[in-house]
């Protein structure tokens, strides 16, 4: 079943095209991984597929609707985003901070149901952070600060869950453990997750399907076996990578041993005349 797809998608910045004719579908209740190197436009098609941007022509169409004609509660209550690096107020408390994913649900300046108490005990808990509920949120390391705010994601009880890089800056324990946790939803829940994933080997590990995009265009499609290839590789990344089964799981694995192109960089550097030292050791 496909619920959000993207048509003839097209995304600028001012005058500059960024993402042009983009047509990719998501699967529903599984995890989607978009990779690409750096400036890539991965980050991009997320934020306009979760309505932070709008296109510049084409649609996103969430249930057969252009998500950007529809209101902005009705859309909360369909999908939830978590963007890099999000900070909450100082001295704000986990248990607030994930109550306001039930904003969406709520009436003009209404307060809190018992129903929506709930959910959000329901979040604090799914996440591991019961402990936590009373701390505030800058004091908590990096995974439990992360995990705060998948919290607060939950909270809004949408289907479809959009994460921007949701392990930079943590450690390899923190990143395991955010990676851990969106799993565990996707399958104890059958959350619709896609995330911008920066590490190869964890979007192979942990997505079900994968999007490689190199200029804001999709270079391949598929299952990890189908995109971690050597050729997307190279074309994507410019490495030259072999590509071993995980010997855990059985799938695959980058092992990047060189790049596949010379860069710029190197190519002026051989450019450079010789340093005087190197000219007075020849002429010696």
């Amino acid at each position: 079943m496909i619920r959000l797809t993207t048509s003839n998608l097209d995304i600028a910045y001012d005058d500059r095209l960024i993402v042009q004719n983009l047509n990719i579908a998501i699967p529903q209740g599984k995890i989607t991984a978009l990779v690409g190197s750096n400036g890539s436009g991965k980050s991009t098609i997320l934020k306009t597929m979760a309505r932070l941007m709008n296109p510049s022509g084409g649609q996103v169409m969430l249930d057969g609707k252009s998500i950007h004609k529809q209101s902005t509660k009705e859309v909360a209550k369909q999908l939830a985003i978590l963007p890099q690096n999000p900070t909450a107020p100082d001295g704000l408390a986990v248990a607030e901070l994930v109550s306001y994913g039930r904003f969406p649900y709520q009436k003009g300046f209404g307060s809190m149901t018992k129903d929506d108490r709930k959910i959000v005990s329901w979040a604090i808990e799914a996440t591991g952070m019961t402990e936590f509920a009373d701390r505030p949120v800058d004091q908590l390391s990096g995974g439990q600060r992360q995990r705060a705010w998948i919290a607060m994601a939950l909270a809004q009880e949408t289907d479809i869950l959009f994460l921007d890089e949701p392990t930079t800056f943590l450690d390899m324990a923190h990143q395991l453990e955010v990676l851990h946790l969106l799993q565990k939803l996707n399958e104890r829940n059958q959350r619709t997750i896609v995330m911008v994933v920066h590490d190869l080997n964890h979007a192979s590990r942990y997505a079900h399907h994968m999007i490689a995009i190199k200029k804001g265009t999709v270079v391949g499609e598929g299952s990890p076996v189908e995109v971690m290839t050597p050729d997307i590789m190279r074309e994507v990344f410019n490495i030259e990578a072999d590509i071993v089964p995980d010997p855990r799981t059985g799938v695959p694995l980058c092992l990047p041993f060189a790049l596949a192109a010379e860069p710029v960089a190197d190519k002026a550097m051989d450019q450079l005349a010789p340093a005087p030292a190197m000219l007075a050791a020849a002429g010696a």
